[in-house]
């Protein structure tokens, strides 16, 4: 069991990096943190077969310092999900979130996403379970819509239906979710984005705490969200561009890091995990996007993504390959910067 602080919801605005499958893993969170400590950290949505029949350590494990961190469930049976709470609560989450807003056939198909925005009194049923079981703060992740679920009137009956359970905390991917026409990929792009009702619920609904989900990409466009919304949510871009996160410090008024001693602080946890047994390639390409937007971008992606890199079994080839490709990338940037 892992002990932390809790999220301090006072310490506004709440910025976030949204749970995505495959690519915010306990690597990727470590790594994310070295750029912001009041950013909180998703894990990937997980289902709550995978923890009660797929053994809890593999699913809820994580390291310390990735706090404030949320744990996302899949689900749709309130008791599954509270035994899943209680279980997260026990190991030291912060917070706990349920996935209403995920698109994909599988999870369509096991009821859990955003298909469940169609069954409003069934997510407040298990929601109502979830808080039962836990004192830490239980959310909710969905979208503006599905199908023919569209209006904005449906959007609000879903959210009051849910905060009648006494959750207050809403987080809203700002495109609808076309279940039957298009596929996970295509509904993260092709519905138009509609900032203006997340806007709008905030303003209808003040007292609860609204964040809004989807598109954004720069530290000025959480800014402008931040006028109408108490929080942002970030997805790919804190992926690609991880340095972004390192960016909106400066809502806490935070000096910016340097990226070199980012990764200086990186070589001990990729030694630790090589020498559980991960494979190098597994750490490293959740790092790949570090020197995004910087002239030696390609060099640092090409030196950690080629045949060098995985040739290093060891981990001391593997961290002096990684040394020697800082040392190129910054020599590089040096150049193009005189």
């Amino acid at each position: 069991m892992i002990t932390e602080k809790t999220i301090d919801n006072t310490k506004e605005p709440r910025i976030s990096v949204a749970p995505m499958m495959d690519w915010t893993t306990r690597d990727y969170r470590f790594f994310a943190r070295l750029f912001n400590p009041n950013i909180i950290l998703y894990t990937e949505m997980v289902t709550t077969g995978a923890i009660i029949y797929g053994g809890a350590n593999r699913h809820l494990d994580y390291n310390h310092e990735e706090h404030p961190i949320v744990l996302q469930l899949g689900g749709s049976n309130p008791k599954e999900l509270a035994t899943c709470s209680k279980m997260a609560q026990d190991w030291g989450y912060d917070e706990i979130n349920l996935n209403v807003g995920c698109p994909s056939d599988r999870v369509q198909n096991n009821k859990i996403g955003a298909c469940l925005m169609a069954e409003p009194d069934l997510v407040a049923e298990c929601i109502a379970e979830m808080r039962n079981a836990v004192d830490i703060p239980v959310t909710v992740k969905h979208r503006i819509g599905i199908d023919d679920m569209q209006s904005y009137e449906e959007m609000l009956n879903f959210v009051d239906t849910v905060a009648k359970t006494g959750c207050n905390n809403f987080i809203v991917h700002a495109r609808i979710a076309l279940l039957q026409g298009l596929s996970p990929k295509e509904n993260r792009d092709i519905p138009p984005l509609r900032y203006e009702d997340v806007y709008r619920l905030k303003q209808d609904r003040p007292e609860l705490l609204i964040e809004i989900n989807g598109g954004v990409k720069t530290f000025a466009e959480t800014q402008e969200h931040l006028k109408h919304v108490d929080g942002v949510m970030i997805g790919r871009e804190a992926y690609h561009n991880p340095y972004l996160l390192a960016e909106l410090g400066q809502l806490w008024d935070l000096d910016l890091p340097d990226r070199f001693e980012i990764m200086d602080q990186m070589l001990p946890y990729i030694a630790k995990r090589m020498q559980e047994g991960a494979p190098l390639s597994i750490i490293t390409r959740h790092i790949l996007g570090l020197f995004q937007n910087l002239p030696g971008a390609r060099k640092w992606r090409q030196a950690l993504s080629g045949g060098n890199a995985k040739t290093f079994a060891d981990v001391e080839h593997a961290i002096v390959n990684i040394k020697e490709a800082m040392k190129r990338t910054e020599d590089y940037i040096r150049e193009q910067s005189v």
